[in-house]
């Protein structure tokens, strides 16, 4: 139920919001607002104040900006299409622009409120663990080593890494240089950037962390009770050896458990001074294909907060970096470069702001900010029926100077409903099989 009221919410914000955009862009050049909606289908909660009827519907995937004259030709002043060409674009880019906005203020609230990062990302990257076959791993970084710069830029904290990933990546960089500090001595490395995998970066470098669990899932998406929980693992359990094999850092237990093959582990932990034998049976997380007991490590955080104005500066460098990032993965979709499995609708959308909720007010803003700018991104795409749609349509008659064919437009938004819907259904069959683990 949780999950269901914070994906209703972050909707109905989002959708309402945009509307709004369109709403006060079409009242300032004069034309009469019908209806505004959010959510399709049948009304089920309606008010009529001038002559604008509001309403709530009852499928809140979506909502409208009725205009007058929007589909039929007319002179009437309070028409839709009786306005100049820019006043129809500047109507329609209204709503992807106050997604924009929305999404820095989210975003300044977030920086403003504070956020809770570990505490090594404040510290010296020192290498811990590197995964195998990861980025990492194939430019040559090994553990303890002392990443002191990336690509001539230098990386004097944890978090420094991911910024100058991030700002290499917005910069279309391909091979870089990475120096790092081994047993007192320089080391030169020459490699290829990371991949984006879904939004986030794949690095497999990681600092260490003591084998000391900081939380158990209950429950393991597409595998039901996580093994972990069955057998009575708790947060504060500290794993002294796996199989019996010692192990001092995080990472060496999740190597352990992964070498396993999802055969039965047997863990020894430390609770309260005692030491405690567990056997756990592994299962397969379904969407890594890699045996997992359903634990996390325990990570120290500090909360990191900034003055207003800073907030406001950090708001629209993140905004910034994700619309780049935004449209560097949609070009990857289109050359296929990247996966269409990684596309998510209403059951992903529902499933992250769920999450987000139960983490707390500031990773929930977050989220919404997120869904926000990719709202606006998605509605500035030249698609029939789209805001981007309806631009292209409004240039094209700019540059005619006359309107385009009815049959035309008519044909226009055929296709467009007829995209969209394939869409939709694309996007919920891959939420449904990311949900069975397929």
């Amino acid at each position: 139920m949780e999950t269901v009221i914070a994906f209703l919410v972050l909707v109905g914000v989002l959708i309402w919001f945009h509307e709004l955009g369109h709403f006060l862009f079409a009242r300032i050049f004069g034309v009469k607002v019908e209806v505004f909606s959010v959510g399709f289908g049948p009304p089920l909660v309606t008010k009529k104040v001038g002559d604008t009827v509001y309403q709530i519907a009852a499928i809140p995937l979506g909502g409208f900006v009725k205009l007058y004259g929007e589909n039929e030709r007319t002179d009437d002043p309070q028409a839709f299409s009786s306005k100049p060409p820019w006043q129809r674009i500047l109507i329609a880019l209204a709503g992807p622009l106050f997604n924009f906005l929305l999404t820095i203020v989210l975003f300044t609230a977030v920086f403003f409120l504070g956020v809770d990062v570990p505490r090594y990302m404040k510290e010296p990257p020192l290498v811990g663990f590197v995964e195998e076959d990861s980025w990492a791993d194939r430019a040559g970084i090994r553990s303890g080593d002392r990443v002191l710069s990336i690509g001539g830029v230098e990386t004097e904290r944890w978090e420094d890494i991911r910024r100058v990933l991030i700002d290499l990546m917005v910069r279309d960089e391909k091979r870089v240089e990475v120096v790092v500090l081994r047993e007192g001595k320089e080391v030169r490395l020459t490699t290829t950037l990371p991949e984006m995998e879904t939004g986030r970066e794949v690095l497999g470098i990681h600092p260490h962390l003591p084998p000391v669990i900081g939380g158990v899932a209950e429950r393991i998406p597409g595998v039901g009770l996580s093994p972990a929980y069955q057998v009575g693992l708790k947060a504060g359990d500290r794993i002294v050896s796996v199989n019996g094999k010692k192990v001092e850092s995080w990472y060496e237990v999740v190597r352990e458990i992964r070498s396993s093959g999802g055969k039965p582990v047997v863990l020894v932990i430390l609770r309260g001074g005692e030491k405690i034998t567990k056997e756990v049976v592994p299962a397969v997380d379904p969407k890594r294909r890699i045996p997992v007991i359903g634990i996390s490590p325990k990570v120290e955080t500090v909360r990191e907060s900034f003055p207003l104005g800073e907030a406001f500066v950090k708001a629209l460098e993140r905004t910034y970096d994700l619309f780049i990032l935004t449209f560097k993965v949609l070009w990857g979709l289109i050359t296929g470069a990247v996966s269409l499995k990684t596309l998510g609708g209403p059951i992903a959308i529902a499933q992250f702001a769920g999450q987000a909720a139960q983490s707390g007010l500031v990773p929930y803003l977050s989220s919404m900010a997120f869904i926000s700018l990719q709202l606006g991104i998605f509605n500035l795409l030249p698609l029939p029926v789209l805001d981007g749609g309806l631009i292209l349509l409004f240039l094209i008659e700019m540059v005619r100077r006359k309107p385009l064919p009815d049959k035309f437009k008519e044909y226009w938004q055929r296709v467009g409903f007829a995209l969209i819907i394939s869409l939709m259904v694309f996007v919920v069959v891959n939420d449904l099989l990311r949900v069975v683990g397929k």
